[in-house]
């Protein structure tokens, strides 16, 4: 039996009492005064502590009326009343609900319509095209003869359609269903867009095809607040120079600069140029390639009719690229609604005609840019209530289907911290991006 006096250091003291509080004890232990007193300390707090916790749930259950509304989108605001005091809680982070803003940006909304849209065309039903029927590409190939009578033997105007129209007809649908077929999500097409757009322009201008990326590229937006800078020989200084929807750069030139690798637009350019000669769309130059992204798909019947005619290459963004931008944009568009309004993600819709709202041209090229670019110069991206909205033309108003400050948003992450821009693949490598006001 261990003797009774009191050890002559304090380590025994702490081992035994360690040993008391996990009650693996003894008599010996106990015989000890020390010990004992020890022992019905830690005995008495043990019993304590589920009494004082029992006694402070009554209490709050009794004075405390909680209420908990849960809007729509996953984010909730808690708040509490304590007799005749209102107590707001505040609720997390909106940072904390990103996973609520992915699932609903991965949501088209007009992608149904778009589906019958494009059924409809394989199966030649112009018609539902609207205002698209009456004009540009398909005054060439169709007419009415208001003498022909129709099936039923009824004098009314029959659209004929002229022989060009069925030369291009099996290439507009292989076109078509190619395109409809890899309309999917697949963010690794980032990866992919050297050998999609830099290689075929590279073979165009006599040079041999390399996986490595242009040293330097400069995407010139159609702001006016360039008309407030002279970045003309900073922008020429790049190796490749991305121009959108043909905006002209002459007389601009201090401004913008005048060298033209290639060309980006949306198709809504390409059906204005095919309404005239020879589908002329080259404002700098024959030889400069087109880069462009489908916004209807009846447009690819004046792609292939410009295709015949153009020098140079006319490629079409691969629609896997376009839904990875439109989903990036979706994203910063529904968080800062959100953020800035306090509103659900069920009224961002309404807010901008989600069925067809759509990333801008610049946009879309910036991204191109980081995907073939080693080093990416971004001008003309920006906004004054004192500049016009594009420096070659008189547009002051900006378009309802964009939402341009989710864009900068965008922008800024791509300059501060791309890591935080949603769906890249890790893997993918952000080239420096500097952005010129």
């Amino acid at each position: 039996m261990p003797k009774s006096t009191e050890p002559e250091d304090g380590s025994e003291y702490n081992t035994d009492i360690l040993k008391i509080r996990s009650f693996n004890l003894s008599w010996p232990y106990l015989a000890n005064p020390i010990y004992r007193s020890t022992y019905f300390i830690a005995s008495m707090k043990r019993s304590v502590r589920p009494l004082i916790s029992i006694l402070m749930l009554v209490a709050l259950a009794a004075t405390l009326s909680c209420r908990i509304a849960i809007r729509q989108g996953g984010i909730f605001t808690v708040s509490a009343e304590m007799g005749s005091t209102s107590v707001q809680i505040q609720p997390p982070p909106i940072q904390n609900f990103n996973s609520t803003f992915l699932k609903f940006a991965a949501t088209d909304i007009g992608e149904e319509k778009s589906k019958l849209e494009i059924e409809q065309l394989l199966e030649g039903n112009f018609d539902s095209q609207g205002r698209y029927k009456t004009f540009a590409t398909w005054r060439r190939f169709n007419h009415h003869d208001v003498k022909a009578r129709n099936s039923n033997g009824l004098h009314l105007p029959v659209m004929l359609r002229s022989p060009k129209f069925y030369r291009y007809w099996l290439d507009f649908r292989r076109n078509l269903q190619d395109w409809a077929r890899k309309k999917m999500f697949q963010p690794d097409i980032m990866m992919h867009l050297v050998r999609l757009v830099k290689i075929p322009i590279d073979g165009h201008n006599g040079l041999t095809s390399s996986d490595e990326k242009y040293k330097s590229c400069a995407v010139v937006g159609n702001s006016g607040i360039l008309l407030n800078s002279d970045h003309g020989e900073l922008i020429d200084s790049h190796e490749v120079v991305i121009r959108l929807n043909n905006a002209r750069t002459e007389r601009f030139e201090n401004n913008v600069g005048s060298k033209s690798s290639i060309s980006f637009v949306n198709s809504n350019i390409l059906h204005l140029c095919a309404r005239r000669q020879e589908c002329f769309c080259h404002p700098y130059g024959g030889n400069v390639p087109l880069v462009m992204y489908i916004c209807q798909p009846v447009h690819f019947m004046d792609y292939l009719v410009c295709n015949s005619s153009h020098k140079a290459p006319l490629l079409i963004t691969d629609p896997r690229f376009d839904m990875l931008c439109a989903r990036i944009v979706k994203y910063y568009s529904v968080k800062r609604f959100v953020e800035d309004t306090g509103k659900s993600l069920g009224e961002w819709g309404s807010t901008h005609d989600g069925s067809m709202f759509h990333y801008s041209s610049g946009m879309q090229a910036v991204m191109l840019a980081l995907g073939i670019c080693d080093k990416v110069s971004i001008f003309g991206f920006g906004k004054s209530t004192s500049a016009k909205h594009h420096y070659h033309t008189n547009q002051k108003a900006e378009l309802q289907l964009h939402d341009y400050e989710a864009e900068y948003a965008f922008y800024h992450d791509l300059v501060n911290n791309p890591r935080a821009i949603p769906f890249i693949p890790d893997k993918f490598r952000f080239p420096p991006v500097v952005i010129y006001q």
